[in-house]
């Protein structure tokens, strides 16, 4: 395959594991239905486990034909597809193209298992574009280092083999292998910005600068070596204003220099994987968050996370559906799947070993709720009851996890609040509810 499957074996090889699949990304066009031939031939010689994902994004009329075509390749090639199917809800000023990105990556991270190797197919021609549409927005360095050859993604590793082989080069070797593929129609309407850049822009730009390609490949190279050199020489920083619960100590922030806090902010963001906030949301991250009034409950929403103020830290909450209407019934010894990926509960007997003493109660009359409107108890070791809004103040409880934190019921009566307290005419020995988040 040209000299290309050379390097996509050195792309792929260090990082592959025991446990290891090679999960491609398969849009059906030229750049990933060669990245897909090279996967399998790559999964037969190296005995590595290969399946293709296709985000069917139903944007256009051929969306069905493609679904189709790709399944016919990967049954010819011997690699399982699956096809996932997603809605698109523009939001805010978001484009079209950006709100279909981050669709495809988020379907993309459901079929990412531990070890798993996530392979795309951008090619050196789309580095470009990246870079131009980074400079575009007044990017700093961040951006304008674009795409990484690798990072992690979920609990696997997201690779791009084909990150420094140009868009030429790929069609020739799918001309070569004759391979088919599809021409995805919108990929010529200009009113989208890579379309443009790669239509109307880079044919200028080549013409008149042969090597323009390369000296932005090198450009965005440097870029990427200088963020990693900040966060090297930070991390010692960053350990020191950050708490174990990935929060950001506020005191301590604030006695970093405006320029070392924002690349603070910036390397926090990062730690959780979320798309770098620009320089006016940093700005009100400082002033309308962490120097509020310290009776207020500050947010700032930033994409899908809002940055929130508790107890003197800097907190990343990501949006939640609301739980509190929800409540079921526990029985000992079996587990509860509770709603919105919160987990599992379990009561267990521990013969002595736990916190709880049930043996007085009906094991039917055991039910798990998540709203604290109109509660109270008197947690064990203290003297008076209180309502369940003052007990969450009291024991430190952010208050977007007050109703996201399952309560035990035993009737109408608070038996204990999950990893917080027990109610005293529960406390004992016997018994233990445990929280597998």
């Amino acid at each position: 395959m040209l000299d290309i499957y050379p390097r996509f074996c050195a792309a792929v090889t260090p990082y592959c594991q025991p446990s290891s699949r090679l999960v491609v990304g398969l849009s059906g066009g030229v750049d990933s239905r060669v990245l897909l031939a090279l996967a399998a031939r790559y999964g037969r010689e190296y005995q590595v486990p290969c399946v293709a994902v296709h985000v069917h994004h139903g944007l256009s009329l051929n969306a069905d034909d493609w679904a189709s075509q790709c399944a016919h390749w990967c049954e010819e090639s011997g690699i399982a597809l699956v096809v996932e199917r997603i809605t698109l809800a523009r939001q805010g000023g978001e484009s079209l193209e950006q709100i279909a990105r981050d669709g495809r990556y988020q379907a993309l991270h459901r079929h990412i298992r531990p070890g798993d190797l996530l392979l795309t197919g951008q090619h050196a021609d789309d580095q470009v574009e990246t870079f131009l549409l980074a400079l575009k927005r007044g990017s700093g360095p961040k951006g304008l280092a674009c795409m990484a050859p690798v990072s992690s993604f979920g609990e696997g590793m997201l690779i791009r083999p084909l990150l420094e082989v140009s868009r030429e080069q790929i069609e020739a070797l799918a001309l070569s292998e004759s391979l088919e593929w599809v021409e995805d129609e919108s990929n010529q309407d200009t009113r989208f910005e890579r379309n443009f850049i790669r239509h109307q822009l880079m044919p200028q730009l080549t013409e008149r600068w042969p090597v323009f390609r390369r000296s932005v490949q090198r450009s965005a190279r440097l870029c990427a070596e200088q963020e990693a050199l900040l966060d090297e020489l930070l991390a010692d920083k960053y350990q020191m204003v950050s708490a174990k619960d990935d929060s950001l100590n506020i005191s301590a922030l604030d006695e970093c220099s405006t320029v070392m806090r924002n690349r603070l902010l910036r390397m926090w963001f990062a730690v959780h994987q979320q798309r770098m906030p620009g320089h006016a949301h940093l700005a009100l991250i400082w002033s309308e968050v962490a120097c509020a009034q310290q009776d207020a409950n500050p947010r700032l929403k930033i994409d899908q996370v809002e940055v929130r103020r508790f107890a003197g830290h800097l907190y990343l909450v990501a949006h939640c559906a609301d739980v509190s209407g929800w409540q079921r019934p526990i029985l000992p010894e079996q587990p509860l799947t509770l709603p919105q990926g919160l987990g599992q509960l379990r009561m267990i007997h521990t013969e002595g070993q736990g916190y709880l003493n049930l043996s007085h109660c009906d094991p039917n009359q055991f039910w798990v709720t998540f709203d604290p409107t109109g509660l109270s108890a008197h947690p064990a070791g203290r003297s008076h009851s209180r309502k369940l809004k003052k007990l969450f103040q009291e024991y430190g409880v952010p208050s977007w996890l007050r109703r996201r934190t399952p309560i035990l019921m035993y009737q109408e009566q608070v038996v204990c609040v999950a990893g917080v307290f027990v109610d005293r005419a529960f406390k004992g020995q016997d018994c233990e509810l445990i929280w597998d988040k």
